[in-house]
Formats: structure tokens, C-alpha cells, sequence
């Protein structure tokens, strides 16, 4: 008898895991899967940066994330719709790479469900007025004054919609690393 855990040893049971962990990083907001590094590019230039997971759909073999229309990654993933994603859970020893192959939803059903699920602590990063990575000659939130304390209401965050995509990325390759 072994010491080790089922999905230690298990190919379907490592999958098992990662869905799991996966799923429950979409609900629990101290989930270290819930923010993984999102890797898009070219060749020549691939970017990486932390995103919010906010869908884990295992039937269908894809997860979501949010992103503001007006972010550099958009133009790269126009250009190449293929890229990874990492997830790193430090206490359960468990690094998770996926090969994925995104989709833009912008505007549409897919984008509008997702939006109507979000928390308005969450809606908070699209009231910017300008897009993510504009310079600024002093440190800024890019939000308006009288919307930094949280100080707007639904209506206000529903105007945001505009500009909110969705990225749905199916999965290609899911690699686990226990």
C-alpha cells in the first residue's frame, strides 16, 4: 500500500483533479487556479499575463475568461488564435499547462450571460476610460474619480458591455504536473 493520492497515479485521475480544482477556482475567489497566466503571441512576440477564470466547462472542454476589447492581446489573437495558459497550486503541488484554442465573444449572448454572472466588485475593472496598458505621466487606476470607491451602480457598469469580451478556449492539450 502507497501513500499517495489516486491522482497521483492516475491518468483519469489526474483529470479528474484538474477539473475539479478548475471548477472550484471559478467559485472561490482564494483559488490559485482561479488567476493563471494567459501566454498569446507570434513567433516573434508572445505576451503573457494573469486573467480571472471565469467558466471551467468540462463537457465541453473549455474555460473563460473576461478582457476589455481595447487590450493589445486582442490584435495577437486575431492574428493566431493559439495559446496557453498556466495554473500553479503551491499547496497541492499541482502545475497545469493547456494548450488552447481561443475565441472572441464581443457583444453577443455568450458575452451577455457571463457579464449578468459578474460580481460588482469584479465589474469595477472595465469602467476605465482608457484601454489596459495606456501610459499615464502619474500613477492612475484609470478610473474616474467618483468611480474608485465603488461608488456606481449596475446601470453605470451595464454601459461597459461595449467593451467586454469573452474568450472562450478550448482545451487542445491539458498537461498536469504533479
Amino acid at each position: 500500500m502507497t501513500d499517495t493520492v489516486p491522482y497521483y497515479e492516475d491518468f483519469t485521475e489526474i483529470k479528474k483533479k484538474i477539473w475539479s480544482m478548475l471548477t472550484n477556482a471559478v467559485k472561490d475567489r482564494g483559488s490559485p487556479f482561479r488567476i493563471p497566466v494567459f501566454i498569446c503571441g507570434n513567433q516573434s512576440d508572445f505576451d503573457g499575463r494573469i486573467v480571472v477564470l471565469r467558466k471551467a466547462d468540462e463537457t465541453n472542454n473549455l474555460v473563460q475568461y473576461h478582457s476589455d476589447i481595447r487590450s493589445d492581446k486582442i490584435a495577437k489573437l486575431k492574428a493566431n488564435k493559439n495559446a496557453a495558459m498556466l495554473f500553479y497550486d503551491k499547496e497541492e503541488k499541482i502545475q497545469v499547462r493547456l494548450k488552447v484554442e481561443c475565441t472572441v465573444n464581443h457583444e453577443n449572448e455568450i458575452t451577455k450571460e457571463s457579464w449578468s454572472k459578474t460580481q460588482h466588485i469584479s465589474r469595477k475593472c472595465y469602467l476605465v476610460d482608457n484601454g489596459p496598458g495606456t501610459e499615464s505621466d502619474t500613477p492612475t487606476s484609470g478610473l474616474k474619480p467618483e468611480l474608485d470607491n465603488f461608488d456606481y451602480t449596475k446601470e453605470q457598469s451595464e454601459e461597459v458591455i461595449k467593451i467586454l469580451l469573452l474568450f472562450s478556449v478550448k482545451l487542445k492539450l491539458l498537461s498536469g504536473f504533479i
